[in-house]
């Protein structure tokens, strides 16, 4: 007879592992107990020596489909089989005794088939229940209030199980089994609607769509804002009252038929699509839509690609079932402000947009947005990482606890310790006082819940972020990790990189070492340091901020101061149709900033220079959101062969250098010479994927790493990321990006900890 004690760390709880190690045991005909303790799972077991091996091998290959087995082990245990009477059993969780193994937080999990079967079966008593779930499925992250996963420690410790959920509930042959959410229309929330309450909310809220209304609909990682995707007016007014002119809205679909006639998708979309995670996925739309009624323009306009996703809970599917129509789901909050999760606070921000809300009465823990991805090939890119994937663990080798705080844009932080990186939810544009709130209560909530308290906190040196405010405000070691070094080591990290590596940073813009602004950067780097090795020429940014919001100011700042490299800037005659059609008076103000270099800072960024495209072709002069003229001049692009722009690499002070004035001047010309704007908008990314390789090369032949990791906003643009790869791989190199870790600015907080985390190893 073995006795061994079993200790489970990983996710593995609110995943059904107990009730599955319960089955595992009953089957091999073993005796003992199971537990959660802390943030893991751990038991005892006894019986014949060969079959708790086998026991032991099952809970490492067997585990739930939602769980993330990361280590199983096994002690020797009390001998004797008599203390086992009662068979094996799952005991009641405990906090157990101080644990430094930092705990894992389960994410949220889309609706199950098998719970969606109940939903839709006239002679099951969940039928209809928006709140169904079980073990494989539901909230998890949005209701935990504590560890170790009871029901006691989650916002459902509100609701009583009746009898019969109670029975499931304790019934190990259950689906049920320890499914802490679980709930029926006896015990469980209920739907509410402005004092009508269950199925008559419902119907009320539905009526509101269908008359072309704006539903404000409490989700499970927060509000949400729903209506009709194919009725111009009311998608036109959820604009207006959200005040978000263009950035593209998701739409949630019924089914996957449905999707197929909206959009264009592979076998990894699928995957995605149908996934637990259910993300919104970045997809090609198609022209003809069949028996789906199409899509209104303002969805995404000037688009190519929409973000579709499917159903995440019950509730999703009886709005979709009742309407038999795409609608628009998108987050419920006012532009650049946090989603509201509170009743109040939803009712008080959200009041000038909904013109009603379907609500609830279970409370909403912590705040997670819909994550988005897409695939470049196979290749999956994490634009943001939210509900479903947050807060579960990515690897990273990190001993000490560390926290990386993030930046300012599509903010996030990230904790880790113990070989492990949890990144906490999306927290949006940390640029008010709004988002700062939600940022530091995130992060406190995720500290507490994992156990993880840094020793070091990593923050972006750029002094104005509310990140690095906050950081520098703490009573702990705190470390700068420069933006774009943050960018290509959180795509190292991941791909486990332990030694030096060429990075190409692309984005927007960063506080570069040398006080100016980088965004253009190719770096010899490792996870403890860097060396800029290539750059772009830098150019102004008339009115700073201002130039951001105004890619025709960034044109201006190009064309009339960008770097003199040796390459005269384009001809007067060249960007004469561009300067014309600008208002002359703001033509001018800028013009005369530029040339007496008054507000005026200077950058290298590769994301401004597509601002400078866009406005030159005449697709954007001014943004509503970060990137927006980015979008439009991909979507220009579409699948367009085009021969390069003229380009220049040069040597500067020790730099490999991109002189895009050649670039501009061209792409003037060739415009005057009437080629299309979609060709031109193809060759500019042609141009970059060129010049990219070779600033890659040059660096290589002077002794550079031929693995390169490539970071930073610019390469979410599926059509650069896709030559910039060909090109890479085509000199025999390594090409990696991020899969996980958002590539832009939602990954910094990962790469500041990967790097305060290597320093850390270094000083030892």
């Amino acid at each position: 007879m073995t006795v061994r004690r079993f200790r489970v760390e990983g996710i593995v709880q609110g995943v059904g592992f107990r009730p599955f190690v319960y089955r595992t045991a009953e089957e091999l005909g073993l005796v003992g107990w199971v537990a959660n303790v802390n943030g893991h799972v751990e038991g005892e077991v006894a019986g014949p020596s060969q079959v708790v091996e086998e026991f032991a091998a099952r809970l490492r290959t067997d585990a739930p489909a939602l769980a993330r087995v990361r280590r199983v082990r096994l002690t020797d245990g009390h001998s004797g089989q008599a203390r086992y009477r009662e068979g094996f059993r799952v005991r009641h969780s405990t906090p157990g005794p101080a644990d430094t193994t930092p705990r894992e937080v389960p994410p949220d999990a889309a609706i199950c088939p098998a719970c969606l079967a109940e939903l839709r079966d006239p002679h099951d008593r969940r039928h209809r229940y928006p709140f169904i779930n079980c073990t494989d499925c539901g909230p998890r992250a949005t209701i935990i209030e504590n560890l170790p996963y009871d029901r006691t420690r989650t916002t459902m410790r509100r609701f009583p199980m009746c009898p019969a959920c109670a029975a499931e509930y304790a019934d190990p042959g259950d689906r049920r089994f320890h499914a802490e959410p679980v709930a029926c229309p006896a015990c469980g929330p209920r739907l509410a609607w402005h004092g009508l309450r269950g199925e008559e909310a419902l119907r009320a809220a539905v009526k509101a769509v269908d008359e072309g209304g704006i539903v404000a609909v409490k989700g499970l990682g927060g509000y949400q804002l729903v209506c009709d995707a194919g009725d111009t007016a009311a998608v036109a007014e959820l604009r207006r009252r959200k005040l978000r002119p263009a950035k593209p809205f998701a739409v949630m679909v019924g089914d996957l038929e449905t999707a197929k006639r909206l959009a264009r998708f592979g076998a990894s979309e699928h995957a995605a699509l149908t996934s637990p995670e259910r993300p919104v996925v970045l997809l090609a739309r198609r022209r003809g839509h069949g028996r789906v009624p199409p899509l209104a323009r303002e969805v995404h306009p000037g688009l190519d690609r929409v973000g579709l996703f499917l159903p995440t809970t019950g509730l999703h599917h009886l709005l979709l079932d009742a309407l038999a129509r795409p609608l628009v789901v998108t987050s419920g909050n006012r532009s650049d402000e946090p989603i509201a999760v509170d009743d109040t606070e939803a009712a008080r921000a959200l009041a000038s947009v909904a013109d009603g809300f379907l609500t609830h009465d279970r409370p909403i823990r912590s705040r997670y947005d819909d994550s988005v991805v897409q695939f470049t090939g196979r290749t999956r890119i994490t634009v943001r990482r939210a509900r479903g994937l947050a807060p579960a663990p990515l690897r990273l080798a990190v001993r000490e606890p560390v926290a990386g705080v993030g930046a300012q844009l599509k903010h996030t932080f990230t904790l880790a310790a113990d070989g492990r990186a949890h990144l906490g939810p999306h927290t949006g544009d940390l640029a008010d006082l709004a988002t700062y709130d939600a940022f530091v209560a995130s992060y406190d909530r995720l500290r507490q819940l994992t156990g993880i308290e840094p020793r070091v906190l990593a923050h972006d040196p750029h002094s104005g972020y509310l990140s690095t405010q906050w950081a520098q405000a703490q009573p702990l070691r705190r470390m700068a990790v420069q933006h774009h070094h943050a960018h290509v080591a959180a795509c190292a990290a991941e791909h486990g990189v332990r030694g030096p590596f060429l990075g190409v940073a692309y984005d927007g813009l960063g506080l570069g070492a040398d006080g100016t602004l980088w965004g253009g950067e190719i770096l010899v780097a490792d996870l403890c340091g860097y060396r800029r090795v290539g750059r772009f020429a830098t150019a102004p940014l008339p009115g700073g901020d201002a130039a951001v919001r105004h890619p025709s100011r960034t044109a201006l700042g190009h064309l009339l101061g960008g770097e003199t490299l040796g390459h005269p800037r384009p001809y007067p005659w060249l960007t004469r149709p561009f300067t014309e059609r600008l208002d002359p008076v703001e033509a001018a103000a800028v013009g005369a900033m530029i040339a007496r270099g008054v507000n005026c800072p200077r950058s290298s960024s590769a994301g401004r220079l597509f601002d400078t495209v866009a406005s030159l072709l005449g697709l954007c002069d001014r943004v509503s959101y970060e990137g927006e003229a980015a979008v439009l001049l991909e979507a220009a692009a579409g699948g367009t062969r085009a021969v390069p722009l003229a380009h220049r690499v040069v040597r500067e002070r020790g730099l490999w250098v991109y002189d895009p004035a050649p670039t501009l001047a061209d792409l003037l010309r060739r415009r005057l010479d009437a080629e299309p704007v979609g060709s031109l908008a193809a060759a500019f990314h042609c141009t970059l994927a060129v010049v990219t390789g070779e600033l890659v090369a040059r660096a290589v032949a002077e002794g550079a790493p031929r693995t390169v990791c490539l970071g930073g906003g610019c390469f979410v643009n599926r059509r650069l990321l896709t030559e910039v790869r060909r090109r890479l791989h085509a000199q025999g190199l390594r090409v990696l990006v991020g899969g996980q870790v958002p590539v832009g600015d939602g990954g910094i907080s990962y790469g500041q900890a990967a790097v305060a985390a290597a320093r850390l190893a270094g000083e030892r």
